[in-house]
């Protein structure tokens, strides 16, 4: 039986990960010529290829994927097993990483921010914007923050925001040349500014409610974004109309910056938690970010 290192392991986890040797390579702290090299030691051992290599990006084959998902749960038990023994220090340490999207940090993370690093110095906070609905088990995330409605039923939620609403919103310039929509299906005859959360997904439709029956729209603009803070400054430009999170315009539409409509259509929804996996041992970090988030909702 060929004897392989952890180690090759453990780069072949983050290789598989990334789909990247570039990016691996800056997770390891090596060299993307030397990472290389060790893949293919480690398919000699194995006596197998365990990635697909082209010119722009590397991937698991099948005989890599079933080893990805054999092992890296026992690494993942592993490492909340050595940061559990931080329970023997006076305060909790470690990195947590947490996959999210930019108006979730905007609305829930930043407020909170200088107070949680401020009582838990030795803990660092790693936030990954992704709005494609990242496997946190897979990718190695202790955790992700998602809508209510977009959680898997297999993770542990917590909540850690109130509900909110998106709104559609414009500038007072936009409507001094535009009349204001008076129903949802007006937008189509406007300049919409859209979002399209993942590369290969659809643009988002915008969702209203009438009579307690749910419905979508769908606007034509020339500009589409995969972030809300470029959706909202495009806004603020007076470049079209865009649906965005109220909470994130509620200053803009107080100092007249920007104007809502089509009010009565928006409605509230589950608001932000925070969902990762079942684990036995939760490091004593981990535990310490779950209340400060709970405690604030």
């Amino acid at each position: 039986m060929a004897f392989v290192k952890s180690n090759d392991l453990q780069a072949f986890l983050v290789v598989a990960q990334e789909q990247s040797f570039t990016k691996a390579a800056a997770r390891l702290g090596v060299t993307p010529s030397a990472l290389s090299h060790s893949m293919r030691l480690l398919e000699e051992r194995l006596g197998i290829r365990l990635l697909a290599r082209t010119t722009r990006n590397v991937s698991p084959t099948q005989a890599g994927e079933r080893l990805m998902h054999s092992i890296g749960p026992h690494f993942a038990a592993i490492g909340a097993s050595i940061e559990a023994l931080g329970e023997l220090r006076d305060t909790p340490t470690g990195t947590l990483r947490i996959s999210c999207t930019d108006d979730s940090i905007e609305m829930i993370i930043r407020p909170r921010l200088a107070s949680f690093l401020a009582t838990y110095p030795d803990i660092t906070l790693e936030f990954y914007v992704d709005y494609g609905f990242t496997n946190v088990v897979e990718q190695r995330f202790d955790a992700g923050i998602r809508l209510g409605e977009a959680l898997s039923k297999d993770m542990i939620a917590v909540r850690v925001g109130p509900d909110w609403r998106l709104v559609v919103v414009a500038s007072p310039a936009y409507f001094d040349a535009h009349p204001k929509p008076k129903k949802p299906a007006d937008i189509t005859r406007h300049r919409c500014i859209n979002i399209r959360h993942r590369p290969n997904g659809s643009i988002y439709a915008w969702e209203f409610e009438d009579k307690g029956k749910e419905f979508s729209v769908r606007g034509e603009g020339p500009l589409v974004f995969n972030s809300m803070t470029h959706v909202i400054n495009a806004a603020l430009d007076g470049l079209g109309l865009a649906y965005v999170p109220e909470p994130l315009v509620t200053e803009h539409l107080a100092a007249g910056r920007l104007v809502a409509v089509l009010d009565k259509w928006c409605v509230p929804f589950a608001g932000y938690h925070l969902y990762y996996p079942n684990r036995r041992q939760p490091s004593p970090a981990f535990s310490a970010l779950v209340a400060w988030l709970r405690q604030r909702t």
